[in-house]
């Protein structure tokens, strides 16, 4: 977990001698390691020198721009991507490899292309209300989910939003808001700016798209497609902060150009997480609960299968390792892994069994045990003490709308308990 090597909250000074990387573990099996993109982890930490990548090449997030001297970032990454395995098959086509590929998109500014802005220019102007509701009942249809749709909040404020409301107007005018109010009530330029917004996400997503196509064709003219597994997913759900950061921005230019800085916000991130709750930061579903796809046509048979299974990121390490036959021998003082291998999980839904997972981020809190998870909302940026803690069935209740906690105090005394000892097994503290 994050809080086990100080990276939530991020202690970027410290790294305890145990630490390891995955191509740490995977070069005594011959393998190598690439990274390309985003670099997130440790001031401290090298990807080549401390995180035994043989190549790399990344950037710090705080950059906060996807226009680069040489492209798009999502562009830029992929083709050095590409280099990576060009010259793996050219000089070292025998040897296995693992390549850690990490786009920025779609994360905040939204910036993109114009060519691809236009492509959803007209898309959005429903508004998020009707459109969040088609896309649940259309995730229904596909059996996806099959949970009611979360109520949208209007009460809950954009994280990190402006303390003032006229430093708001002057930095970006009259169509930004702050709530996910409905879209009904928005101004014609409210809602032109706010569908103008979603246009240039989704044309970030669709640039992402087309990228991963280009490193999935570079696999199969190598011929390696059949026998690598790709396994994507995103780090989050979608964000409601609104903020500028990096270089600014500028409200005369273009909106996606990248002179401009522009989020999301709470209203299309509450159409985006549908039908989950919250956005990221928060620990509710909607800002944890991302889908993991895999792809390996020689070793997975199932074809366009749904698993619910639990994962977490916790269980990169255990899979790939298991997939890659390795034994982990952890240092001195390590911890054990707290992650499963989600490889039986390829051949079969329900076939990973855990204890639980464990949410620490923000000071929001969370832990869930089967079907049953508690959730507490941290109100430091309000200045008063954390909300109680709530009780939800996931099974009847995905959406998280019904707490039960006053209808079962010793249910959810009992999962408080568990988060409690989590903490104190997942927490590490750094020697002063």
């Amino acid at each position: 977990y994050a809080p086990q090597v100080c990276m939530d909250p991020p202690i970027k000074s410290y790294r305890a001698p145990w630490q390891r990387m995955i191509p740490h573990f995977l070069r005594p099996a011959g393998y190598r390691s690439y990274h390309s993109g985003k670099w997130h982890v440790f001031n401290t930490c090298d990807p080549e020198r401390e995180g035994g990548f043989d190549k790399s090449w990344g950037y710090e997030i705080e950059q906060f721009n996807h226009f680069f001297a040489n492209g798009y970032s999502a562009t830029a990454i992929t083709n050095h991507a590409l280099e990576l395995l060009r010259d793996h098959q050219r000089h070292h086509a025998g040897q296995p490899f693992f390549h850690y590929i990490c786009y920025t998109t779609p994360h905040f500014p939204v910036q993109a292309e114009q060519p691809d802005i236009d492509k959803y220019r007209d898309r959005y102007h429903e508004g998020w209300d009707v459109m969040r509701e088609r896309r649940w009942r259309r995730l229904k249809d596909m059996g996806i989910v099959n949970c009611a749709l979360s109520r949208r909040e209007p009460q809950v404020p954009a994280p990190h939003y402006l303390a003032h409301k006229a430093e708001w107007d002057a930095q970006f005018g009259p169509g930004e808001i702050e709530y996910a109010v409905p879209w009904d009530s928005l101004t014609a330029k409210q809602k032109e700016f706010q569908a103008t917004k979603m246009a240039i996400h989704a044309a970030m997503i669709d640039r992402t798209d087309r990228e991963i196509g280009r490193v999935l064709d570079q696999l199969r003219a190598m011929h390696a497609l059949d026998d690598t597994l790709v396994l994507f997913l995103s780090d989050n759900g979608a964000s409601a902060e609104i903020m500028i950061r990096g270089r600014g921005h500028d409200p005369a230019a273009p909106p996606g150009s990248a002179t401009t800085h522009l989020c999301l916000g709470p209203g299309w991130s509450t159409h985006s997480n549908a039908p989950f709750r919250r956005h990221k930061i928060w620990v509710h579903e909607g800002g944890v609960a991302t889908p993991l796809v895999a792809c390996w046509p020689n070793g997975i048979k199932a074809r366009g299968e749904l698993r619910h299974d639990m994962g977490h990121c916790i269980d990169f390490l255990p899979t790939i390792l298991d997939l890659a036959g390795v034994t982990p021998e952890l240092p001195p003082g390590a911890p054990p892994l707290p992650g499963r291998s989600l490889v039986p999980s390829f051949a079969q839904d329900g076939s990973v069994s855990r204890d639980h997972i464990y949410f620490h981020h923000e000071g929001n809190r969370a832990l869930r045990v089967g079907d049953w998870k508690i959730v507490n909302e941290s109100n430091v940026n309000r200045g008063t003490p954390n909300d109680p803690w709530a009780l939800y069935n996931l099974a009847t209740d995905r959406c998280e709308m019904v707490d039960l906690a006053a209808e079962m105090p010793d249910k959810c005394r009992e999962l408080q308990q568990q988060w409690q000892d989590c903490e104190n097994r997942y927490r590490n503290k750094p020697p002063r």
